[in-house]
């Protein structure tokens, strides 16, 4: 078995967690795909490389690609590959990820960034096991178990003609939803001591001192939005803060951003590089009001003037943006119903902001 699978973190004791390892150990030996659905950060990519090492398929490539981290052309020839000639600068063919996944698995985060091209392309392999290279014409074979995850609900995306539904269909042989790290309770203080052993290691401490009743007080009480990954992030800052005492961490430090000193007054960015157009994509609040607690609209303080007003309202819409994707807890269908958008004028909003993956 390799590192990578040895290293494997997900810890926890509780009937949640319990209950998604038992579905894996069921599914993995299969060749079907299977989709993970999940909240950002509750360890979608673990959960991949658990089915793929438990899987007959362990001892070959386990690839991966977050499909939003790329425009639809680069994303089609990442997957695909393409034939030199293709296109601008492409002097030589190149493999795709399917090809250098033959044999073993690929997993593709973020699948609902996906568009209909490339969800045409993956139903066909998923279909029949052969592409085409972009500038190609040769047809290539392969043999790919294919794990998808999305932090959308995909069925009502299919609904809405946002997602293939027959793409869902063939992806959805088995669905894996992991639960949040709030639904998890029992298991926040065996992860929490686990990152902290781990951090103390990396600051060559000569043990770790534990945690308060106070400190485990403010790990149990929180709701994690980001859940594993923001527990992590917030442990690790507390043991490095706390690294000189040598005693129990008595203060968990969530928001590294809390100071009295914090300004509160906005000071002028330079001009982001995307400028709206005059037919951009309807803008989602006046920049004059924000979102309160109880989702009503709150007017801001008088303003001093002169100010950048571009500037001033890109900021206002980033401020609300960030408010409802947490009211809708970082899921995007949810998140545009509370902004009275369409889900795609919402991405395409999150993308100008450079938002999608927050």
């Amino acid at each position: 078995m390799t590192n990578q699978f040895q290293q494997d973190n997900l810890i926890g004791q509780s009937n949640a967690l319990l209950e998604v390892l038992e579905h894996i150990s069921q599914v993995a030996p299969l060749s079907k795909p299977v989709l993970i659905i999940g909240e950002r950060g509750t360890g979608k990519e673990l959960i991949a490389e658990r089915l793929h090492y438990l899987s007959k398929r362990w001892d070959q490539s386990f690839i991966k690609l977050n499909c939003s981290s790329l425009s639809e052309n680069l994303l089609e020839s990442e997957l695909f590959g393409h034939d030199a000639g293709a296109f601008t600068g492409a002097n030589k063919k190149h493999e795709g990820r399917f090809e250098r996944a033959d044999g073993g698995t690929l997993f593709l985060d973020e699948l609902a960034n996906t568009s209909g091209l490339i969800q045409e392309k993956l139903l066909r392999v998923i279909e029949y096991g052969e592409f085409e290279r972009v500038g190609g014409s040769k047809t290539v074979q392969t043999d790919v178990r294919l794990i998808c995850a999305a932090n959308e609900d995909l069925p009502t995306l299919a609904e809405a003609g946002e997602f293939r539904a027959d793409l869902l269909d063939r992806l959805a042989f088995d669905v894996i939803t992991l639960p949040p790290l709030r639904h998890r309770s029992e298991d926040i203080m065996p992860l929490a001591e686990y990152f902290a052993v781990g951090m103390a290691r990396q600051l060559k401490l000569e043990l770790f001192e534990g945690f308060s009743s106070s400190a485990i007080n403010q790990l149990m009480e929180y709701h994690w939005p980001g859940n594993i990954r923001e527990l992590k992030n917030v442990v690790e800052r507390s043991v490095y803060r706390n690294a000189d005492t040598h005693a129990a961490i008595e203060q968990i430090i969530i928001d590294p951003f809390a100071s009295p000193y914090r300004p509160t007054k906005r000071v002028k960015t330079k001009e982001r590089q995307q400028t709206p157009s005059n037919d951009a994509k309807p803008t989602v609040a006046d920049c004059s009001t924000e979102v309160s607690a109880n989702n009503g609209p709150q007017t801001e303080a008088s303003l001093s003037f002169p100010i950048d007003f571009k500037t001033h309202c890109e900021q206002g819409e980033v401020r609300i943006l960030k408010q409802a994707l947490e009211a809708g807890q970082f899921n995007q269908k949810k998140t545009a119903e509370l902004l009275g958008l369409s889900y795609h004028q919402l991405r395409g909003i999150l993308k100008k902001y450079n938002l999608l993956d927050k």
